[in-house]
């Protein structure tokens, strides 16, 4: 790795590092979970984080990132693959890809423009981030990017990622 890929990465997770660290938002406005209830477009991911039981965890004071799949994205999945991980059973393997979405701290746009780094998801994974040409998220393309909760930021992406 070079020094020029090294101090790239070293910045991104530096801005990561610090908003991370900020003061929770004394932000009354909507929450991650009621922006992506009202949206209309992420039914499905709002069932799953139901389904998960991460509800409560994403009205947290964060900051989080979320990579949000819109309700296409899901359906791209295998016929019954969403179907089969909303089950009781599957919770786990439910939990693990949500969380795969979810990077602890605030990266907005701005913060990814230009480079290409990992980041530790909620769960432990990495997310490779390609912000080059536009900005991608390991295959899923980021299509609408920050949009504001009180308590982080959602990029809304057209595929579901896959820890």
């Amino acid at each position: 790795m070079n020094i020029f890929t090294l101090t790239k990465a070293a910045t991104v997770a530096l801005a990561l590092a610090v908003s991370g660290c900020t003061a929770p938002s004394t932000n009354s406005g909507p929450d991650i979970v009621e922006v992506a209830q009202s949206a209309g477009s992420f039914e499905t991911l709002v069932a799953a984080v139901s389904a998960a039981g991460l509800v409560e965890t994403l009205q947290g004071p964060g900051p989080y990132t979320v990579f949000a799949p819109t309700d296409e994205a899901f359906a791209a999945l295998p016929p019954g693959t969403v179907e089969d991980l909303l089950k009781p059973e599957n919770r786990d393997t439910l939990t693990a890809i949500l969380t795969y979405h979810v990077v602890p701290g605030r990266a907005e746009a701005a913060d990814l423009a230009g480079r290409r780094v990992s980041v530790l998801t909620a769960n432990g994974g990495k997310l490779r981030i390609n912000g080059t040409h536009g900005v991608r998220v390991n295959d899923a393309r980021v299509v609408t990017a920050d949009v504001a909760a009180s308590n982080g930021v959602i990029h809304v992406i057209d595929k579901v990622l896959l820890p």
